[in-house]
This record gives structure tokens, C-alpha cells and sequence, in this order.
């Protein structure tokens, strides 16, 4: 098992690893490439229903809401006039449109009108010597990078959060007071790896839930492993005693109203090192919140590949020259596991180096597969916590047939196509290999995600935080 052939970058279907590796413009990927996940199960029309999800009807329950979500679809091409209105050569950042000349009406009396002409916001502000000074001095390759991660941002400042949403989706909602053990068995019933957690006295969001919360509740009972009935009995609400008690950070709280821009969303995704963020609305009157729906960077980043094929091929510079992943570097290997290695192992690597995914590879350091968070919770289903005491082989085994696999690519491969990768298939994170299947660095979404947002945007950090 532990010498197995380099799987070909340019073979078409998936390797012994289940690998999916990516060249420069091209995809060669093991699963059926896929739009965009733009339909979900039955919807309602613009109501919203509440259903329980286990047998005690109201403290205990989980709430699966089911809404009707009128917004476009992130797989269809937003319209030509939206992407030239975006395009970095022709706007402003939002940030500049308080600047721009008010233009004001004024009535027979003599009065003016206190509101902006429409027209004001559709006037192109000239940008070219401001871009010109910018770019000056920069090489072709260089010039073409920086105009195609202006056009991104430029586009993300004008879409808002709502416009990521699929035309319809169902939420599943846990209510603070269910059974941590309830909650996990609803996650795996409904192939979902997160949910939002609801206060029903308070009527506000109360956090989101996610595989890291199981894996603190494993610590936990590491460190308490006679209080094991306890655990069993555990609600959500009790979240923050066990995070408190093992010394790790807080439920996940960070949410962004749903028609705020989508660039302000991720600089709070990244600010806050969150993966997912839920779309939360509020009412000003009575203070009760609702939760919309939770967007994740990897559905963000489809959304500006299928949307900004115009600026993500302008991205031409190689992993490799933007420095875009984590990687080994003296006394510092990176976290690997075995294949024989327990799961609690491989946990423990998670805690110790602050990750989400573990390479798992043979002895001569060849890539076999990714040990991922989410891979924790049917290790634990029904609670039997001494299924962690087996081996990530027998964990990878119970994955769901679904799985879209591993992708990896190399540190040559361009930032373009690894965009094409994503706009055609389910990407979480990349593996960095040599030609020789040796594992060399990790990249994940929210690398990706960083350098398209920061990279040489300095002034943005003071608006966006």
C-alpha cells in the first residue's frame, strides 16, 4: 500500500490516490465537472417553515428552514453591462463613490433637492493616469496581474453578499439546546458539515457549528475521558464551557448582513480566519434576527470564476512566483500522517498546528490522500468515541460516495487554471506535489483568497478592516 506509481497530471481520470492534478489552462479531474450548485431540495414559496428534526418537539429540536431564495444564480454569467461596470480600468472602489460630484435639482422656487441623480453613480470617473502611475514601470506579466486583481475586487465590491445564493437552498438550523450527540447524527443524515446555531429565547443567531466544535468536544474528553456520560448529555449551549475549559477559542459568531458588498464579507472571513459565514438579517423594531443562508469560500470563489473569466485569465503568474500556499522550511516539516496512524493522531496534528486537513502520505513521503476535519464526524457517530482509536485508513473508507477527491497541482502551475479548476469542480484545498507525487506544500481557499483580496491593496485594510 505504501509504494504506489506517481499518478500522471495528464490522465483524465483519478489516480490510486484519488488525486486530481491541474495544468496550466487545462483540468484533469477524476469527477464529472460541475456548474455550480444552483438547486437544492424541495423549495417553499417565500415562507419560511419550521420543521423538528428529532423526536422532542421544542427545546430539543433542530430547526430545518427551507427558504425560496430570489436572487441570480452563481453558474449563469452575470449580464455584459454588470462586468464592464466592474471592469478596474473604468470605476472606483466603493469606497471613492462618496467622493464623486452630487448633482442636484432644482425646483421652480428656486430650492434644490436633497438626493443624488442616478445618473451620478453611471458617469465613468477617468482612472487612467491614476492607473497609469500605478503601473508604471511594471513588466507586461506584472501589469496584467495587478489589472485582473483590481477587475476581482472591483466586482466584489459591487455584488453583495445575497448574489452568491443559489436560487433556491434549505437551511438546517440547530437550536442551542439540542444534544451535541442529536446534532452530529442530523449533520450526517443531511450530508452537511456545518449549520447555524439559533438562541430561541434571545430570537438572535447564536454561532455557527462546525467540525471543529466536535473536535474540541474529543478534546475534552480527552482530558476528561471518566466524564464521559456527561459528554453524551452535552447541549450545544455547553459549547463554550468545553471551549473555556480546553483553552480554545469561541463558537464561530462572525456573520454579515445579507446586502452588504461581498468584498467587506470575505475581509471578515478573513480577519477572522472563518471558512464559512452566515448571512444574518436583522429587524431595527423588535431587535429578532433571521439567519439567510451561509456562504462558504469555496462557493465565493466559483462565483468570481464563473463570473470573471475576463480577470481570473489575466493571472498568469505561477503558485510558485506568488508565493501562494504553506510549505516545509528548515525545522519546520510540514504535519504529515500515515495511513496506519490512528485518528486521534491525526486530530491531535489538527490542535497542535491550528489546520483543517492532514497529507496523509507513505514512507518514501509520496502523497496518498488528505485527512480532512470534516473526515472526524462519522468517526463519531452515536457517540462512540472509541472508533477515534482507528486507523485513517479505516476513517477515509467510510466517506461518502460523492467525495469529490484531492486535487493537487504543482508549484509551476498559474493561478489562472487553478481558477478553471474551481469554476468547473468541487474544490476545497490543493496539494502541492512534485512530478513524483512527493508532497512539497498545501494550498488552501483561504491562501487563494488572501492574495486575490490583499495583494498590493494596503490602502484597503483602513475601510474594510
Amino acid at each position: 500500500m505504501d509504494d504506489i506509481p506517481a499518478p500522471s497530471r495528464a490522465a483524465a481520470s483519478k489516480s490510486q490516490a484519488n488525486h486530481n492534478s491541474i495544468t496550466d489552462n487545462n483540468t484533469s479531474s477524476g469527477n464529472t465537472p460541475i456548474a455550480t450548485d444552483t438547486t437544492s431540495t424541495v423549495p417553499t414559496p417565500t415562507t419560511t417553515s419550521t420543521t423538528s428534526q428529532t423526536t422532542t418537539p421544542t427545546t430539543h429540536s433542530a430547526t430545518s428552514t427551507t427558504l425560496q431564495i430570489p436572487t441570480r444564480t452563481a453558474s449563469s454569467k452575470l449580464p455584459d453591462a454588470v462586468a464592464t461596470a466592474s471592469a478596474a480600468s473604468e470605476t472606483k472602489p466603493l469606497a471613492a463613490a462618496a467622493s464623486r460630484e452630487r448633482e442636484t435639482t432644482t425646483t421652480p422656487h428656486g430650492h434644490e433637492l436633497p438626493f443624488v441623480a442616478p445618473s451620478s453613480y453611471l458617469r465613468r470617473t477617468p482612472t487612467g493616469r491614476r492607473m497609469a502611475d500605478k503601473h508604471a514601470g511594471l513588466s507586461p506579466l506584472d501589469r496584467d496581474q495587478m489589472l485582473g486583481l483590481r477587475g476581482i475586487r472591483e466586482f466584489l465590491k459591487v455584488r453583495n453578499s445575497y448574489d452568491v445564493l443559489p436560487l433556491s437552498c434549505r437551511l438546517i438550523v440547530f437550536d442551542n439546546e439540542l444534544l451535541i450527540k442529536k446534532s452530529l447524527n442530523i449533520l450526517i443524515q443531511n450530508g452537511i458539515v456545518s449549520a447555524p446555531v439559533w438562541d430561541s429565547r434571545t430570537s438572535t443567531f447564536a454561532g455557527l457549528l462546525t467540525s471543529t466544535d466536535y473536535i474540541n468536544v474529543i478534546q475534552y474528553y480527552c482530558q476528561h475521558p471518566d466524564r464521559l456520560e456527561d459528554v453524551d448529555q452535552f447541549r450545544l449551549s455547553h459549547l463554550r464551557e468545553i471551549e473555556k475549559a480546553i483553552g480554545v477559542l469561541p463558537l464561530e459568531t462572525v456573520s454579515v448582513h445579507p446586502t452588504r458588498p461581498l468584498y467587506e464579507a470575505c475581509r471578515r472571513m478573513l480577519r477572522t480566519r472563518a471558512r464559512r459565514i452566515p448571512l444574518v438579517d436583522r429587524d431595527d423594531e423588535t431587535g429578532r434576527e433571521t439567519v439567510i443562508s451561509v456562504i462558504t469560500q469555496y462557493r465565493i470563489l466559483k462565483f468570481i470564476a464563473v463570473n470573471n473569466e475576463k480577470y481570473t485569465t489575466l493571472l498568469k503568474k505561477s503558485v510558485r512566483e506568488v508565493g501562494l500556499g504553506t510549505y516545509a522550511t528548515e525545522g519546520r516539516p510540514l504535519a504529515t500522517a500515515k495511513m496506519n496512524d490512528s485518528v486521534l493522531d491525526a486530530i491531535h496534528l489538527m490542535v497542535q498546528h491550528n489546520i483543517s486537513a492532514v497529507p496523509v502520505v507513505d514512507k518514501h513521503d509520496r502523497l496518498l490522500n488528505v485527512f480532512e476535519a470534516v473526515d472526524v464526524i462519522p468517526c463519531i457517530k452515536g457517540g462512540d468515541y472509541d472508533a477515534l482509536s482507528s486507523t485513517i485508513g479505516e476513517a477515509l473508507s467510510k466517506r461518502q460516495e460523492d467525495f469529490p477527491g484531492i486535487y493537487t497541482c504543482t508549484e509551476e502551475d498559474r493561478l489562472d487554471s487553478i481558477f478553471d479548476t474551481i469554476r468547473k469542480s468541487r474544490v476545497h484545498r490543493l496539494v502541492v506535489i512534485d512530478d513524483d507525487s512527493n508532497l512539497r506544500g498545501m494550498v488552501s481557499l483561504s491562501d487563494i483568497l488572501k492574495y486575490v483580496l490583499l495583494h498590493g491593496e494596503e490602502d484597503d485594510s483602513i475601510q474594510y478592516g
